[in-house]
């Protein structure tokens, strides 16, 4: 049991933390009463918005909940029920904690950037370690009930993947429905108020105002929350799974635990670096959060070799059929090589995303010559940038293959992800600085005060991007291990079966074909929700400056509820089709290529489907993650008064590129990755309800 506990006390460690920086945080000052009356709007707006997202998602997990019970079993779907409940959870703990933090944030910087900073990053570390720590609690405690009480290896890893299925569930609702309120509010309130109306960005006489601020917080924060709590759970559990399929004997049960005592370690480690976020001299925002993140590395690769040497004893070797022998020192290479991965992906994602580098700026300069060609630089810039991530992706993938094979890989991903309470620290503080910019621009706040949360806002921009570079690099390698999980469960599910998965072979083929298409397919009706939504609002925000008298010179305030009740409606009812999109999707193939080639060629048809929605998921992902983050900076860039500042030609361009990469960033691309899991997940259940059918 000691390895047991040191999870265990690991888990509670995060929370703990967390409590220990929410009490901090919310003790602090909220402002003057307008300040206050701003920050309650966008916390109704925000819970209402969640609430009602939360109704449509369990009506449609009531349903799933209700076939996983019926076609694979009891056990599973309590798992199912616990992913679900954890992923919602987490969402909402990151909502509530950005909504209180924004004017926290605004009221910090009235003191200087190092207090405003330190309100920020602290906020963002209650929601990072809240989900590192729920995550890793109920994992770990599920698995150890199963342990006691399952009746076989096989229930154990069902249920574990069962867990995975819930926790991606709410992940890709949440995400695709918060992007799609978020952006549609951006996108409807930057085209009628910047462009049409002249007024600047946050004006509160643009009714849109309070809708794009509780975006930022239902999209980004709860989204991301939710987002990268599924993925931490699905690698953790694929990693577990593959250990408990591919090995035997005394070692299985310690390399089953392992991903868990390596997410352990990993949260003592992300926890010591946030520590080392302090501005220096130069008063560089973004190198105080690298300072923490590199911190987080050192020591939790430290303690990764440490704990791997203490666990397994010099000399140990492990062995199975198509991994061959490796050591605990391979373990800990695989284990090192997540952690460069990670490191490597986000300045890779900077350097794209950021307006201090070469990429933003020549899609800035495009915009001096106007509309079209800022729009062909982006998606030159967003098609290039997913060249250097792929192939720090593939010689990660190579290096830990011939370390450990599979299990190697797994490994990696696992270290990857057990980085994530520093990682969503990172993510959940751009929110929170952008809605606090927000809130001082629509409070009136002194020049100066904007100033600290602009600069403060300016980082918040890199940093979502290169979190969601982070989130999609991990999700390839975890649906790798996801699929190497397929093909091993047919040979289980099916001993007579060993299927070839050959381009010569047309159902294999067809597989290939229909995967590759669900990403661009799911991307598109994103985008389309977004533009839909979008339109609405511009629609909404021309009306009211048409007919309410006075909102122009400020003596009418507008109708800020109605914005919101808009955009509340049209992201629930457009993120139901989509996300039901990888769910349904593997059965329906199996269905159709099973009748005409028979079981076997549908087997073989869903597993190149598989491959196919990896493949082009990962690239389609970080184009529009990436492409999005550079839009938003280049015009980022020109509002800093570079090539005619605000309200020149270049800056109108650049909002329109921005718009362009809104949906993008925020909406279709960041939702790809758990779409991309899902579809292993319900690949790999289908397996357990086909053989329980036989």
């Amino acid at each position: 049991m000691y390895w047991e506990s040191i999870v265990m006390v690991s888990g509670v460690f995060a929370l703990i933390y967390g409590a220990m920086n929410a009490n901090s945080v919310l003790s602090l000052g909220c402002g003057n009463a307008k300040m206050q009356e701003i920050a309650a709007a966008i916390q109704e707006g925000a819970s209402a918005y969640l609430n009602r997202q939360y109704k449509a998602i369990a009506a449609v997990g009531v349903v799933i909940l209700v076939l996983v019970g019926v076609f694979i079993g009891a056990i599973q779907a309590v798992g199912f029920l616990l992913g679900a409940t954890l992923s919602a959870l987490a969402g909402y703990v990151g909502m509530n904690i950005s909504v209180r933090a924004n004017v926290r944030t605004a009221e910090a910087a009235k003191s200087c950037l190092d207090d405003a900073l330190s309100v920020a990053y602290r906020s963002g570390a209650i929601t990072g370690f809240m989900v590192v720590g729920l995550g890793l609690l109920g994992i770990s405690i599920y698995y150890f009930c199963l342990r006691c009480y399952a009746g076989s290896e096989r229930m154990i890893s069902e249920s574990l993947i069962s867990m995975g299925l819930g926790a991606s569930l709410i992940s890709i609702f949440a995400r695709l429905g918060g992007g799609i309120f978020t952006k549609g509010a951006d996108v409807g309130a930057d085209l009628v108020g910047k462009i049409e109306a002249g007024i600047p960005e946050d004006d509160p006489r643009n009714p849109a105002v309070i809708a794009d601020n509780v975006g930022d917080n239902v999209g980004d924060c709860a989204g991301m929350a939710a987002d990268l709590f599924e993925t931490y759970i699905v690698t953790i559990s694929a990693t577990m799974v593959l250990a408990g399929i591919s090995f035997n004997g005394v070692p299985r049960d310690q390399l089953m635990i392992y991903p868990l005592v390596i997410s352990g370690i990993c949260i003592i480690g992300s926890i010591l670096g946030t520590f080392f976020v302090k501005l220096g001299k130069d008063q560089n925002v973004m190198q105080a959060m690298y300072r923490g993140l590199f911190a987080a590395v050192i020591f939790s690769a430290f303690l990764m070799c440490m704990v791997t040497y203490k666990m397994f004893g010099d000399g140990a070797v492990f062995w199975t059929e198509g991994m061959g022998i490796f050591s605990l020192y391979d373990l800990m290479i695989c284990a090192c090589v997540g952690l460069m991965v990670t490191l490597l992906l986000v300045f890779v994602t900077e350097y794209y995303t950021s307006y201090s580098y070469e990429p933003v700026v020549s899609i800035a300069r495009a915009s001096e010559t106007g509309h079209g060609t800022n729009i062909i630089q982006g998606l030159a810039v967003s098609m290039e940038s997913t060249a250097v991530p792929v192939v720090i992706i593939c010689i990660g993938i190579v290096i830990s293959y011939l370390q450990a094979g599979l299990y190697g890989i797994a490994v990696s991903a696992t270290s990857m992800l057990a980085l994530a309470g520093i990682i969503i620290t990172i993510d959940a503080y751009g929110p929170i600085t952008d809605n606090a910019g927000g809130i001082a621009e629509m409070s009136g706040l002194p020049e100066k005060i904007r100033e600290v949360t602009d600069k403060l806002d300016a980082v918040g921009n890199t940093t979502k991007a290169v979190t969601k570079g982070y989130a999609i690099g991990s999700a390839g390698l975890a649906s790798l291990v996801l699929f190497s999980a397929y093909t091993k469960d047919i040979a289980h599910y099916f001993p007579g079966l060993s299927p070839v998965f050959d381009l010569g072979d047309p159902y294999v083929v067809v597989g290939l074909f229909v995967g590759g298409l669900l990403p661009y397919l799911f991307g598109a009706f994103g985008m389309k929700a977004v533009g839909r939504a979008g339109g609405a609002i511009v629609v909404e925000v021309r009306r009211q400056f048409s007919t309410i008298k006075g909102i122009m010179t400020g003596k009418a305030k507008p109708d800020y509820k109605t914005a919101v009740d808009i955009l509340t409606k049209s992201a629930i009812r457009e993120m139901i089709v989509p996300s039901l999109l990888p769910v349904l999707a593997p059965p329906a193939l199996y269905v159709i290529i099973g009748m005409l080639g028979g079981g076997e060629a549908g087997l073989k048809s869903v597993g190149a489907m598989l491959m196919g929605t990896i493949l082009t998921g990962i690239f389609l992902a970080i184009s529009m993650t990436s492409g999005g983050g550079a839009w938003d900076n280049a015009k980022k860039y020109i509002e800093n008064g570079n090539l005619g500042g605000k309200g020149s030609a270049a800056h109108k361009a650049a909002i329109t590129g921005d718009t362009v990469g809104d949906p993008y960033k925020d909406t279709a691309g960041p939702a790809i990755n758990p779409m991309i899991k899902i579809t292993n997940i319900v690949a790999i259940l289908l397996l357990a309800a086909l053989a329980k059918l036989m």
